[in-house]
């Protein structure tokens, strides 16, 4: 072989292997984050549970086991890594229910108990282990709404009560009352997910009428404003930093935050996690989880750290637990 040829065939095969190993790359070096397997669930497998957190405790109720509905609450210990059983939910059995933390007391309302819509609301006080029956939501009985607490107040919206809903609604402990909050000009959905960063709140996904819904809101509790942020469905950088060849867009996702940055997990038994920079308005795709893709999880975090957990793909319903490391290497012999 000559060396014009020769030098062709090399110059051929040096550029295969790049695109190769850049392709490589692209699909797992290039994602950093690491998934740490916790003390599995020691309730029965489920999905569709509703959380919230108080102090370093982490309180996980109702679901769906595809048999039954479910009213157990337990609580995980973040700094022992280990579960409690605490005093039943007192309300009906259910899925889909809401709820959130507030005045480190936790809350839960809504859901589906199998023939019905809920609207019933419940305050647990962990000192005391009791529950007890408030005021019930104002709105429509629902399931698959969001509920969280912002800056010292706490709301429940959007959801299913027969049609697609997009209203919301704040709670006063105070009063025991539910009050319309400022309107939302965004789309109705169900399935939505919202995290809270700095006394703000950001809320998006969600379906509606089996289409995935890609508007991305912020809400400040201060002024009662909703701000619309990049849709989820869009490549507006020069840099790729963000990039829509990966889906975020996606309903029955899990998410939390940590150190000033939210994160969106799982949903439509996807594995995937998106990191969100709300100084940036920009979506960093991370390592996926690396147990099984699921829908229907809980999500939350904990002083700073996020956890991922239950859900279920298909008719296979999880007990496992997941903590996420965002600055971590992915590790396959740490689990």
């Amino acid at each position: 072989m000559n060396s014009l040829k020769k030098g062709i065939l090399f110059t051929t095969l040096f550029a295969s292997l790049v695109f190769v190993g850049c392709s490589n790359d692209d699909d797992s070096v290039d994602l950093i984050g690491n998934w740490i397997k916790k003390s599995s669930f020691d309730g029965p497998a489920r999905s569709s549970a509703t959380s919230f957190v108080i102090g370093t405790y982490a309180f996980v109720t109702t679901g769906y086991t595809g048999d039954e509905y479910l009213k157990d609450l337990w609580a995980y210990n973040s700094t022992g890594d280990y579960w409690e059983q605490k005093a039943d939910f007192i309300g009906a059995a259910r899925s889909s229910a809401s709820g959130f933390e507030l005045n480190e007391k936790g809350y839960v309302g809504l859901g589906y108990d199998g023939t019905n819509k809920l609207k019933d609301f419940y305050q647990y006080d962990p000192t005391s282990n009791t529950w007890t029956q408030k005021a019930d939501f104002a709105g429509t009985a629902r399931y698959s709404a969001v509920g969280f607490q912002v800056g010292g107040k706490a709301y429940f919206g959007t959801g299913y009560d027969g049609n697609y809903l997009k209203d919301f609604y704040q709670y006063n402990p105070t009063t025991n009352s539910w009050s319309l909050a400022n309107g939302f000009s965004g789309n109705k959905r169900r399935n939505a997910t919202v995290f809270v960063i700095d006394d703000k709140a950001y809320f998006g996904t969600g379906v509606n009428s089996g289409v995935y819904q890609v508007d991305f809101w912020m809400f400040d509790p201060a002024t009662d404003v909703w701000t619309r942020k990049r849709d989820i469905d869009q490549d507006t950088t020069d840099d790729y930093t963000y990039n829509d060849d990966y889906v975020i867009v996606r309903s029955n996702a899990s998410s939390f935050s940590m150190n000033g940055l939210g994160y969106v997990a799982c949903g439509e038994s996807s594995k995937s996690i998106w990191e969100y920079n709300p100084s940036t308005d920009i979506w960093l795709e991370r390592t996926p989880l690396e147990g099984s893709a699921r829908t229907d999880a809980t999500g939350f975090s904990i002083n700073q750290r996020g956890f991922v957990m239950l859900g279920r793909t298909g008719t296979s319903y999880f007990d496992d637990s997941w903590e996420f490391k965002p600055l971590e290497a992915q590790n396959d012999d740490d689990n």
